[in-house]
């Protein structure tokens, strides 16, 4: 529909002096995550458009409710990219959503996350003021850094309206090397080879197969998928149409993703190994992020997960009553409490979504 900000504001306005409690929505593709939503609907995915784009600068501002099919049809025109490759649930995600709730793809260790390629945002605060925080371009030290503290919120601090972004060019080639290999084998070897000055941009064990994605400059991914090859005495091959797995992971397309068992997602050590979930887990970013379907309490996973430096979340089904997040240690949940405070005094944006405490 275009700018319908003043519309947002005005609804948030009436809320806040009505004391009514608000459900932030956008494309409606990820209803799954969080625990669920209470509250009077605020539709964000009519808020759409690129207010401005400059691709010489690598810059991007849009506003929140902007379908990710539309705006990298936009970019794809220059030759560019969002490299944290957001993925997609339907076709309708947003990048508002993306952002809310902090997802990025397969090369998230080696490009970075949406997070890390955010300038800049607009956002509207518990007290219905419109306000803006970072700005448009990559060195900027305007303000509070207010922006990234929205990866991950699940809209609980405010209503992202625009956001400008870091885009950049996409890779001219891109290779998959393949080769059957243990989960341990896999972990060992993903980070041996993390550790190297090559273009490796993904890594994934999955169903009993190592995953490689090489992108960059011609002559330097087909010298370094040579160079492996020979490492692996010929047992690791070149994947025809890599491309489609590395999507069918971004969107879980994949066959491990079907079902309605518990899916937790797991950011650990990469070099960690977690005995009860390896052997039957999809292990991404190079070993660092790991997804298991088991059939276990939150308070079992994020023992497990804690032994392996790192955390656990209930990502799909299972019982989303309780929590679903990693449990936080008081000094955290404090401020995290004070922030929600903060940007929502009144508490009326996504009430209990992310915690059942915020």
């Amino acid at each position: 529909m275009g700018d319908i900000g003043a519309q947002l504001q005005e609804q948030v306005q009436q809320a806040v002096a009505s004391r009514t409690p608000l459900a932030i929505t956008g494309g409606g593709s990820k209803p799954f995550l969080g625990r669920g939503l209470h509250g009077e609907p605020l539709n964000v995915g009519d808020h759409t458009g690129i207010v401005s784009y400059e691709p010489v600068e690598l810059v991007l501002t849009v506003r929140a409710g902007t379908r990710i099919a539309d705006i990298e049809a936009a970019l794809a025109e220059n030759g560019q990219r969002l490299a944290f490759e957001p993925p997609r649930f339907g076709d309708t995600d947003t990048i508002g959503g993306v952002l809310a709730a902090n997802l990025s793809g397969p090369g998230r260790p080696w490009q970075g996350s949406v997070r890390d390629h955010v300038l800049g945002l607009r956002l509207i605060n518990g007290r219905g003021e419109h306000l803006r925080f970072g700005g448009q371009v990559m060195k900027n030290v305007a303000g509070y850094d207010a922006s990234r503290l929205q990866a991950g919120a699940l809209g609980t601090l405010g209503v992202i309206t625009e956001l400008s972004l870091k885009v950049l060019p996409k890779p001219a080639v891109e290779q998959t090397l393949v080769q059957d290999m243990t989960a341990m084998d896999a972990i060992a070897l993903m980070n041996r080879l993390a550790g190297q000055p090559k273009p490796l941009s993904a890594a994934c064990w999955y169903q009993g197969r190592l995953y490689l994605r090489l992108s960059g400059s011609q002559p330097a991914v087909e010298a370094t998928a040579e160079a492996w090859r020979a490492d692996s005495g010929g047992r690791m091959e070149s994947l025809e149409n890599g491309h489609d797995f590395w999507c069918q992971l971004r969107d879980q397309q994949l066959s491990f993703f079907e079902g309605s068992r518990p899916l937790w997602r797991f950011s650990v050590n990469p070099t960690a190994v977690m005995e009860d979930i390896d052997t039957d887990a999809l292990i991404d970013w190079g070993g660092a992020q790991r997804w298991g379907r088991q059939d276990e309490t939150l308070s079992t996973m994020a023992e497990r997960a804690g032994r392996a430096g790192g955390q656990v979340s209930l990502f799909r089904h299972g019982d989303r009553t309780g929590e679903v997040m990693h449990p936080q240690p008081a000094p955290v949940r404090a401020i995290q409490q004070r922030l929600k405070a903060a940007f929502d005094p009144h508490g009326i944006f996504n009430s209990g979504h992310l915690y059942s405490w915020i």
